[in-house]
Formats: C-alpha cells, structure tokens, sequence
C-alpha cells in the first residue's frame, strides 16, 4: 500500500496526535521496524523499559498499541506510518513477529465469524414497528400546521422568533422519532438571518419538509426507503450486509467530520474505477469513540460495497475490504454540462436528493466579481461553495490551470475536495 504524509495526517483524531505523531516520526526513536503485505509494526522507545508495540492492519487500516493512549489511532501509530509513507524501503520486510501475527489472526477471524443471532419476537416487533409509524404521522401532522403557520404569516417576521420557535419543534420530532426532520428544523433555525438571501435558503428547507411529510404520507412505492431514511427511520447493518455488493476498487475522495453534542458524525466520499460509482460510507462514534473504519483521502481499497434501498442509491457500508495499489488513470466528468445533466436526472427520480460528488477534468479555479468561481474547458461557470476555506491552497497547487477536480454538491454551487494529478491524489482539508 501507497500512503502519502497527508493521508497519514487525515487519519489522526486531533491536532494533538498529528503534532505528537510527527514528533516520533523520526527512525532513531524506533528501535525496530517491519512490513509485510498485510501489516506494520514497530518497537517505540518511550519512557518505560520495555518498548510500546505498535501494529497495523493495513487491510482494513487498523491500530493497536501497548501504550495506555485511549486515542485510536495513537501517536506511535501516526509516526510509524509516517515512517512507512517518507521510506517503505526502511522498513524490513520479514515474517511478522508472534505479537503481531496473532493480532491479525485474531482480526481475521472476527471479521468472518458469524454470530448467532438472537430469536426475534416479530409480534413484539411488529406492535413496535406500529407505535413507532403512529409516532412519526403524528410528529409530522403537528410540523405540517406549524410549516402551513409560517406560510400563512409570511417569512418576512422569522429573523425576529425566538430561538425557542425552532428548539421546541426540533424537539418534538426527537419524540416523535423522526431525527431527520428535526435536523431539518435546526437547520432553518440556525440560518444567518441577516445575510443576503437568507429567504431563499428558509423556503428551501421549508419546501424539503413539506415534501417529505406530503410523500410519507402518500407513500409513492419508488421513493419508500428514501422517505424513510430522511424522515429517520435506520437500515438493519445485518441485514444489509447479507446482500451482494459492488466489488470495485475505490478512491477515497474525501472526508468530512462534524460534531454536535456528544455525537461525531464522519461523512467518506469514495469512488468507484471501474463502475464509475460514487459512494457514502457514513460512520458515528460517540464521546470520543474511534470510528471502526480508518479512512483517508486518496486511499485506494479493493472493497465489496452494499448500498442502502434508494431510488438513486449513494450511502453504503463497506463489506469487505484491502488495501490496493496506486492510483490508475481515471477519466471524470468533461465539464458542468454532464453534471447538469446528471443531476437532472437524479432530481426527476429523487426530488429530495442530497449534495453528491463528482469527478471533473481540466477545471480551473478563478475570482469573478469577488467571487470564486470553478471554470471548465468551455467556461461555463460555477460558483464556490461558500465558506471553503482552501481556495488558495487550491490555487496554489494549481497555478491558476486546469486540474482535474473532486467536488461536492449541487445546483451550480460546489466545494473542492481533491485535486487528482496522474497517481497522485491531493486532499484539500476543509
């Protein structure tokens, strides 16, 4: 496996790691170091007398160390693998030590295993299935009223609410079980209401909860398991994972971490070479857990993947995966025009659809009437995202040229997530 110093850092859980990893990123605090097609590991002189060990799988890009860290990966985990990605040929290539093959025979045999599963009661879970939809139509009767209120007194009185206004009705879809319209609501709550077109974005979320509670309730076959998933209702894993995926091999596009409260949600963009599909691989980690999956921009996995029910399927988990070779030649998108016209056909079968990714050739980033702006071979225009924070360093690593370009998003507004140069894939961390 390939790994840049970047990819290294993108996998660390904080800035802390990052700058204590590189500090133990240099050959004389190791005092061995080994490699094999399936792992690494290495000896970490630290303050006791016996050295910390420290491994990794580096099929699935797991850590485990004998330090007392609790942080997964560690810093000895960070700066052993920033070894390996300055100078693989350092490290010794050798049969793993006992500790090390145990570890990953001991991996090996939990990902294969398959447990027993539990006798399901389906009456108790049926009369819970039922309690719960009861739950939901009635979240959704009382967020019908208060959307149709707002509509009735017009908009032009919401900047002056009470954040109260939006906190209580967020609420209640909490306790009525539908988390996703309750983050709909947050959303609308949290809007700036004194920037410029404000209104726009308002009605827009206010459109999105109308829709999805007018097709919940007429429940169109097609869009079933996408209403659902919106609204919050979840997908067995198990489940999933006893259907046949798409076996491909994936880039890592990009990867973006946000955190509220206790809970940390990781969103991994991926992309398939052969099949040309793009994917979702969604991960939650609560107060401070480490995610279960280690996944860094600009890795290549050859990986079975299983997309969740969806008219237009994005979201999906990883069945099984290992490390791949480099990068090879892909060919993207030739310009906006084949995003529009993408998009409009995800939009006529998915009205609701969320922001995806896209893979562009020879776009060229460029400041228009103060605004950035992302240019194609026929300069068509898009503009930035706002708030990307990486424009220079994308200007920077450009030259103000054509690149080929990974971004996010849709209707003509779009965040850069990587610039893909021959086998080389550069993150632009935001």
């Amino acid at each position: 496996m390939q790994l840049t110093e970047e990819q290294v850092m993108a996998l660390a859980p904080d800035d802390a790691s990052r700058k204590a990893g590189r500090e133990l990123s240099s050959p004389s605090k190791w005092v061995t170091k080994g490699a094999n097609e399936q792992a690494l590991w290495g000896e970490c002189q630290g303050s006791g007398s016996k050295p910390y060990r420290t491994q990794v799988d580096l099929a699935g890009m797991a850590f485990k160390c004998s330090c007392p860290s609790r942080k997964f990966p560690c810093k000895h985990g960070i700066g052993l693998l920033i070894l390996f990605a300055r100078n693989a040929a350092d490290f010794t290539t050798t049969e793993a030590p006992d500790w090390v093959s145990e570890w990953i025979s001991k991996r090996e045999i939990k990902n294969t295993a398959t447990d027993k599963k539990p006798a399901v009661n389906e009456a108790a879970q049926a009369k819970r299935q039922q309690a719960r939809e009861q739950s939901v139509e009635d979240g959704l009767s009382e967020l019908l009223l208060w959307i149709k209120d707002i509509v009735r007194n017009g908009i032009v009185g919401i900047p002056e609410k009470d954040s109260s206004f939006f906190t209580d009705m967020a609420r209640r879809m909490v306790d009525a079980k539908a988390p996703g319209l309750a983050t709909l609501v947050k959303n609308a709550g949290n809007l700036s209401f004194y920037k410029e077109g404000w209104q726009n974005e308002f009605t827009d979320l206010l459109a999105r909860m109308y829709l999805l509670i007018a097709g919940y309730t007429h429940k169109p076959a097609a869009l079933t398991d996408d209403l659902r998933s919106n609204i919050g209702f979840t997908q067995s894993q198990e489940e999933l994972r006893e259907k046949p995926g798409i076996k491909d091999t994936w880039l890592v596009l990009g990867k973006q971490t946000e955190t509220e409260d206790s809970l940390t949600v990781e969103r991994n963009w991926l992309y398939g070479i052969t099949t040309q599909q793009y994917s979702l691989v969604l991960q939650f980690s609560v107060m401070s857990q480490s995610m279960v999956l280690n996944l860094a921009p600009g890795m290549m996995l050859d990986a079975e993947l299983v997309f969740y029910p969806s008219a237009q399927p994005l979201r999906a988990l990883i069945k099984s995966q290992a490390a791949a070779a480099s990068i090879p030649p892909i060919s993207g998108l030739s310009g906006w025009q084949q995003v529009a016209e993408l998009e409009t056909a995800y939009n006529s079968v998915l009205p609701f659809s969320s922001p995806r990714p896209f893979l562009l050739q020879q776009i060229t980033p460029l400041q228009y009437e103060g605004r950035w702006w992302l240019s194609d071979s026929s300069n068509r225009l898009v503009q930035v995202k706002e708030g990307f924070r990486e424009m220079y360093k994308l200007l920077s690593i450009s030259g103000g040229r054509p690149v080929n370009l990974a971004v996010l998003g849709n209707e003509n507004c779009y965040e850069p997530l990587g610039i893909l140069a021959g086998t080389h894939y550069i993150f632009l961390s935001n």
